[in-house]
């Protein structure tokens, strides 16, 4: 039997994946990896252990609401039934649901990566996040005592030094059982990345907790990412500003030139070329082009202050708060203030227009391919005080949890401003 969708509401989409061992993997999506096709979060990992696995992959930026879940839970009962072992797994919005859902998943294990307490600002403050809360939605969603139960056992993995995540964390403290950790330092939120390994997938899974096993194979992982070295450079600077030099002449680092956001290399560039400790060829290292004169660009805000995006994982406009885009960078990619013209990004240096058919289906085309046909540039339009995007008589708009569309009218919520961002 192939992947097939099991369930699929507004909100999320459940594709079933079947595998050869005893275990069933609850796959948990998160807020960038969204439902696309049959696609389900840590499939390869998954699927080169032969796990039989229910990827849960949201379609919205909601948070796995519960009448959805509970939906989830009739439609498959029959389906789940046969597996007495069962694993929840999931990073960050994906992390929540595991711990939120175990007691109605009936795991046995829960792993979470960087998990949330709850996106309500009146719970936990947390400027990545609070845009996306709906009342109607996510109202008393946070994580409760009665969601959780000492027969589980839950495994947490956050960086104690990121203090968003360490408030999660210690909102989570008050409501979960006896759990294990483990500190993944200096990492920040990046946590799914850096220990993007298929055989460390499966040791969360698998095996017995060991808390120095763990972390054994936690530091292999971590000596092979990029994600890991990006993340280290943020926090070294600051205070051990000659490391930064000797990580570069002693590792063979290849990164491309969005790897770092406009403000980090901005910070790196001051302080390698200030304490003279590399040359041209380690900059290169990091993705950096010193030969090129600073830019002046304009980030595009939407009404609500949230900054304009072109996501390439689902391929839409969006838009999100500043703190979530650096986090995503890789992901989420600026639309910045061109003028009068056509909506573009840059991606890995090259320059690509955002276009879009009747359908409202968007692709990024390189500016000098031709076009499939049905598919229209979307223009930029540039007035005294704000920028308008249009696609044929349609305006742009977006409302507080980021969801971009095409209208007919033309209102404050049509309307774009700039603030300068230097790179």
């Amino acid at each position: 039997m192939e992947k097939q969708i099991v369930f699929e509401d507004e909100y999320i989409r459940a594709i079933f994946m079947p595998g050869s061992s005893s275990e069933l993997i609850f796959s948990f999506g998160d807020l960038i990896t969204r439902a696309k096709g049959l696609n389900i979060n840590a499939e390869k990992s998954l699927q080169k252990f032969g796990f039989n696995v229910l990827g849960i992959m949201p379609k919205d930026k909601s948070w796995f609401p519960q009448a959805s879940m509970q939906n989830l839970l009739q439609a498959v009962a029959e389906l789940i039934a046969p597996f007495q072992q069962r694993i929840a797994y999931g990073g960050s919005m994906g992390g929540y649901a595991a711990i939120k859902y175990s007691n109605a998943l009936n795991v046995q294990r829960v792993v979470a990566l960087v998990p949330q307490y709850s996106i309500d600002p009146e719970d936990v403050h947390d400027a990545r996040y609070n845009m996306f809360f709906q009342a109607e939605l996510n109202t008393g969603m946070r994580i409760e005592a009665e969601d959780v139960s000492s027969a589980r056992e839950y495994i947490i993995i956050y960086d104690p030094h990121y203090a968003q995540d360490r408030a999660h964390y210690q909102k989570l403290q008050t409501v979960l059982p006896a759990h294990h950790v483990l500190h993944l330092a200096f990492t920040n939120h990046d946590a799914v990345a850096v220990l993007a390994s298929s055989e460390l997938v499966n040791d969360f899974l698998r095996h017995e907790f060991d808390a120095s096993y763990f972390y054994q194979k936690m530091r292999r992982v971590k000596k092979n990412s990029k994600f890991y070295y990006r993340k280290v450079i943020e926090n070294l600077l600051p205070r051990h500003r000659m490391a930064l030099g000797r990580i570069l002449k002693n590792n063979d680092l290849q990164l491309d030139a969005q790897f770092f956001d406009a403000n980090q290399k901005q910070t790196i560039l001051r302080e390698l070329l200030r304490n003279k400790q590399v040359d041209q060829h380690d900059l290169m290292k990091l993705g950096i082009q010193v030969n090129l004169p600073q830019e002046h660009r304009q980030i595009l805000l939407d009404a609500y202050g949230h900054g304009l995006v072109f996501n390439v994982i689902s391929n839409k406009i969006e838009s999100y708060a500043d703190q979530a885009i650096a986090l995503n960078h890789k992901f989420l990619i600026p639309i910045y203030a061109r003028g009068n013209g056509l909506m573009t990004i840059s991606l890995n240096d090259k320059r690509y227009l955002v276009v879009m058919n009747d359908r409202h289906v968007m692709k990024l085309v390189k500016e000098r391919d031709a076009l499939a046909l049905g598919m229209h540039p979307i223009l930029m339009k540039r007035y005294a005080d704000f920028y308008m995007f249009s696609y044929k008589e349609l305006n742009l708009t977006t409302d507080e949890y980021g969801a971009a569309s095409f209208v007919n009218e033309s209102d404050k919520n049509t309307y774009f401003v700039t603030q300068s961002e230097v790179s």
